[in-house]
């Protein structure tokens, strides 16, 4: 169902696309028709094409397929926003027409323009946001813990060893206390992930290295992902709590998108919170739901990604209806919920105004 409504809509986009893009002067007099039909299905197949050989084992057409077919996707996401704005504006040609033309080239100008920014703002490394969050029962020897938090990392054919070594490098340097890994860090294909778990094993903090999974790891095959994090000597929290150290504990879920996607059981939430060690207690949670429940519960703060806040403004607009908490940090009832950006990207490396982050918090200990 997911595939057929993504092959609609991303082909109803095209249509539209070509259709306007066909009638600006410059293109009827230079370009012509049946090249840009092309084009545009050739760039259509892109992505598709390439998880399919992908999946296939293919070796080396994939990456670069891959590549340019996810950044069109971004591309193509500004090129239409900008051409329905300009067609909104003239009533698709019919108001003001000796101008239409124009607006809808300057349109397309403006979709090329950020197109261009997003592709160097995506390729960029994450930066680190920094967090301070009191947290009562939390023990004063434990006061000014540091947290490093990773998120939807994505790594695959896009996102591969060279940028993982290096962000490793970054977040060890943070010398964090402990590390948390809030899902997605595997894209696709557990098996373009396997050969860096001599990377993975770099990352190092003196309390560990914890992590639940994200929708993702559900599409690359849950178990065979698990096995990867524990292989990377992760502790991975499947709907149960434990002690970080005494007064300290975690608590995670297998992904809330993955679970209603795959029709998964129950309430996840109160199970990985229910008969937790005693202790201020930290919610993982790739997908930032039900934090009025862990607030109900006792958490002491919750951490997510999943959103990449939206990754190309304006989508974030888009989203905004289904996910409430989109990036940064909110409070639920007394209870704090952080969500990451996430440290790489989804689909295109393209990113406008919502730059990747690692995210750092330090936890302060308060009287309760």
């Amino acid at each position: 169902m997911f595939l057929t409504v993504f092959l609609s809509l991303w082909t109803l986009i095209h249509v539209y696309a070509v259709w306007r893009v066909a009638t600006l002067p410059l293109v009827v007099a230079h370009v012509p028709r049946w090249l840009i039909v092309a084009i545009a299905v050739f760039l259509w197949a892109a992505y598709p094409l390439a998880r399919i050989l992908d999946r296939q084992g293919v070796k080396f057409l994939p990456r670069p397929l891959e590549f340019v077919g996810a950044d069109w996707m971004g591309v193509m996401f500004l090129l239409v926003s900008a051409l329905l704005v300009a067609d909104v504006v003239t009533g698709f040609g019919h108001f003001m027409p000796r101008i239409a033309g124009g607006v809808r080239t300057g349109a397309v100008g403006v979709a090329a323009a950020l197109s261009l920014v997003a592709i160097v703002q995506g390729m960029r490394d994450p930066i680190v946001r920094d967090y301070a969050v009191p947290m009562p029962g939390l023990p004063r020897e434990r006061d000014r813990l540091v947290m490093v938090e990773l998120s939807d990392v994505h790594l695959g054919t896009l996102i591969g060893e060279r940028w993982m070594a290096r962000q490793v490098a970054r977040v060890n340097a943070l010398k964090p206390d402990v590390i948390v890994i809030v899902g997605d860090l595997i894209d696709g294909n557990v098996g373009e992930v396997e050969p860096l778990l001599p990377v993975l094993r770099q990352l190092s903090a003196p309390l560990g290295v914890w992590a639940v999974t994200g929708n993702h790891e559900f599409y690359a095959g849950l178990d065979r992902s698990v096995r990867l994090f524990e292989e990377a000597g992760f502790k991975v929290l499947r709907d149960r709590s434990a002690e970080v150290v005494p007064g300290l504990v975690f608590a995670g879920v297998d992904d809330l998108t993955g679970r209603r996607q795959f029709n998964l059981d129950g309430e996840p939430v109160r199970r990985a919170l229910a008969g937790r060690p005693p202790g201020a207690t930290v919610l993982l949670s790739h997908t930032p739901w039900k934090a009025d429940l862990a607030a109900a519960d006792g958490a002491g703060l919750m951490v997510c990604g999943h959103t990449h806040d939206g990754q190309i403004w304006p989508f974030n607009y888009l989203v905004r209806p289904v996910y409430k908490l989109m990036g940064g940090i909110y409070r639920v009832a007394a209870m704090p919920v952080i969500v990451g950006r996430g440290a790489g990207t989804w689909g295109p490396r393209m990113r406008l105004w919502q730059p990747s982050e690692i995210v750092r918090i330090t936890l302060r200990s308060v009287s309760d």
